[in-house]
């Protein structure tokens, strides 16, 4: 069994440490930073497949990392969790290539529904990957 790996932006560290946990309490290898800049150095050191990304972070937002872990993991998919919301943010979130959206206070059962069909698509995009190059 492959190693599901998430990491989490967010500035607030109550945030980090309640998903950290959430996470890890059910089989997932966690990370966190509390800024994009140094969520972009852990995935230079170890490329990370889910992120959930905060979108308003101090320096570079989360829509600005989003559009980065795109183009340079585009394996790699993101979730946003916010507590700004709006109609223009969640259509921007679309265009910039987040997978979902989800608004803090959310519930662990809507993450963790998330990872998991995050996961699903992730294998089957290996799966496919696979069966296309010849052995």
């Amino acid at each position: 069994m492959t190693t599901k790996t998430v990491l989490i932006v967010d500035d607030e560290p109550c945030i980090r440490l309640l998903f950290t946990r959430m996470f890890t309490n059910h089989g997932y290898q966690v990370r966190s930073a509390e800024s994009a800049e140094q969520a972009l150095e852990l995935m230079h050191e170890a490329p990370s497949e889910l992120l959930l990304l905060d979108l308003n972070l101090p320096a570079m937002n989360g829509l600005d990392l989003c559009r980065e872990v795109r183009r340079e993991w585009p394996w790699s998919i993101c979730i946003a969790v916010t507590g700004y919301a709006s109609l223009f943010e969640l259509v921007t979130c679309r265009e910039v290539g987040f997978e979902d959206y989800f608004i803090k206070p959310t519930s662990s059962k809507d993450l963790l529904e998330a990872a998991d069909h995050a996961f699903k698509k992730l294998r089957r995009w290996k799966q496919r990957e696979k069966a296309r190059v010849p052995a």
